[in-house]
């Protein structure tokens, strides 16, 4: 299993930052993003974010965590699909 915090960080802090030269404002959305999923993921899965691996955010965890956000936690639609774009700029940068 591939732990999946080194990759979070070299995509907020290298990757975002050096690469795209996206702004503190947009690295901290994402930042929050993935914290956000780490949670929902952390009570699904029953373990610490720390010990998440890259193979269980499958997008059967992904649909449910957007899902969430919109009936439990009330966002509305573009704050979830801001939440997803920041999900699949990662998985394309991975």
């Amino acid at each position: 299993m591939t732990f999946i915090a080194p990759h979070i960080e070299a995509f907020l802090r290298e990757y975002l930052v050096r690469h795209r030269g996206n702004r503190k404002h947009t690295c901290e959305s994402y930042a929050y993003s993935f914290q956000s999923l780490f949670e929902f993921a952390s009570q699904r899965l029953e373990m610490p974010p720390s010990s998440i691996a890259l193979e269980q955010l499958d997008a059967a965890l992904i649909c449910s965590f957007l899902e969430h956000l919109e009936t439990v936690r009330g966002n509305s639609g573009n704050t979830r699909n801001i939440r997803l774009a920041a999900i699949r700029s990662f998985f394309r940068f991975l």
